[in-house]
């Protein structure tokens, strides 16, 4: 979200559609951390896995994730929710957006990613979208960049950079998906979790960058989802769907990308976004 009160404020063209995927089970976030500093009401969001609605300085952090996408110009967004969704409707409900138009999709199993995905099809139809996480505030610049592509692409960010600029310590940038990337600067691989990098971040491939799950992509995506396996995981993975496509023909552009993008995915987390978002009032 950017900085510059009039800037948070001009009036926007509102173009294109996001997804937000809001159906995770929270499994790392309702681990119990004795180091995390939590409050009473953050507790109880940790305890029920609801992390699209831990409280951060008095708002939900998903309010802030809406609010970035409201910035970049989007105006329509879907939230991939599960069946039991009302808590998430009941907040948007008391304290609605002012500059997007909040949609909900069900998606009826918590069957992966892709899965996920497959559920907002009829809502997305033949438009391009986005696809994002809920537990991740990125750069409103990156989601700007991919509203204005005229194909589908991915922020490509700097795995140095993420660590200096981000509350991601540079084990957890380790496990993200690294993508390989070619000298026309199109997407060629994609690696899930990888066991990689027994060298630093820092001194990573020129040529690789880590994809933080934040796309832009059109109809031809849903194919890969539909025909994707599951994973090692027992899964429907977006990342093997990607692949999948990519396989298949699908050009993906790389769009370089520099943080900071803040995680909200464990307990720990809480007391540093809550501090880097201090003073921010997010206005979807």
């Amino acid at each position: 979200m950017e900085n510059d009160a009039a800037a948070r404020h001009r009036p926007h063209v509102g173009r294109g559609r996001a997804v937000v995927l809001a159906r995770g089970l929270g499994s790392r976030m309702r681990q119990h951390d004795a180091s995390a500093t939590l409050t009473r009401e953050q507790h109880g969001a940790a305890d029920a896995g609801f992390k699209a609605l831990m409280p951060i300085n008095g708002h939900p952090f998903l309010a802030y994730v809406l609010d970035a996408i409201a910035d970049a110009g989007v105006r329509e967004v879907a939230l991939v929710v599960a069946p039991d969704y009302e808590v998430v409707r009941r907040h948007f409900d008391e304290f609605p957006p002012r500059r997007i138009v909040l949609s909900y999709v069900i998606q009826a199993e918590a069957l992966g990613t892709a899965d996920a995905v497959l559920a907002a099809a009829a809502w997305t139809g033949d438009n391009p979208f986005l696809i994002m996480n809920a537990d991740n505030l990125y750069p409103v610049s990156a989601i700007r960049d991919l509203v204005s592509l005229q194909e589908p692409g991915f922020p490509a960010f700097d795995a140095a950079d993420l660590v200096a600029t981000s509350n991601i310590p540079e084990e957890r940038v380790r496990a993200f998906a690294v993508a390989e990337i070619d000298e026309e600067g199109y997407l060629t691989a994609i690696i899930e979790k990888p066991v990689l990098l027994s060298q630093p971040v820092a001194s990573a491939a020129r040529r690789k960058a880590i994809s933080m799950n934040l796309w832009r992509f059109d109809a031809r995506i849903y194919a890969a989802c539909r025909d994707v396996p599951r994973s090692a995981r027992g899964e429907f993975e977006l990342p093997e769907a990607v692949a999948l496509a990519v396989g298949r023909g699908m050009r993906i552009r790389a769009v370089p990308a520099r943080g900071p993008v803040l995680d909200l995915s464990r307990r720990a987390d809480a007391a540093d976004v809550s501090a880097r978002l201090a003073g921010v009032t997010p206005c979807p």
